[in-house]
């Protein structure tokens, strides 16, 4: 298993090795035991000098958490999409993606902000292709489709 992050892609062990300490698998972002130093980002580019990095800070401090939240909700709509679009569709990695969307467009409801109608849409039309493609996929496997509600709802 593995972990991305901005400094590059880290080797994660998994929970309980005996290479990590207390069997807790190492911080996000940080480098995996004995690893050599992350690379510095891309070949050729400068890392990011403290000052950058405050600046960084400044302008995220400066700019509504609602706006903050709704870009995250984007990625996971993208996410989701990304993962119905593969052949064949990875419906049980897009469920997790449609479903924290869900969770954060559903419970955070009007705190999203002016973003909230969209997203709700967003969120609407993701799981209606979700839908769509899981009875696709059971009718090509000649199974019966579910009829009483989404994957993963029970009747």
């Amino acid at each position: 298993m593995s972990l991305w992050t901005p400094s590059g892609e880290h080797k994660v062990p998994p929970p309980g090795d005996p290479s990590t300490p207390s069997g807790a698998a190492p911080p996000p972002g940080a480098p995996p035991p004995g690893s050599p130093p992350p690379p510095e980002g891309p070949p050729g580019a400068a890392a990011p000098s403290a000052g950058d990095m405050e600046e960084l800070r400044r302008q995220l401090a400066g700019t509504p958490a609602e706006a903050v939240v709704a870009n995250h909700c984007y990625g996971l709509f993208e996410l989701a999409a990304v993962y119905l679009s593969q052949s064949p569709p990875l419906l049980d990695q897009a469920q997790l993606a449609i479903d924290a969307l869900g969770y954060l467009v559903d419970g955070l409801g009007e705190r999203l902000g002016e973003t909230a109608d969209t997203l709700k849409e967003a969120l609407a039309q993701i799981r209606l292709a979700f839908v769509e493609l899981a009875r696709a996929g059971d009718a090509a496997q000649g199974s019966p489709a579910d009829t009483d509600g989404p994957p993963g709802s029970s009747a």
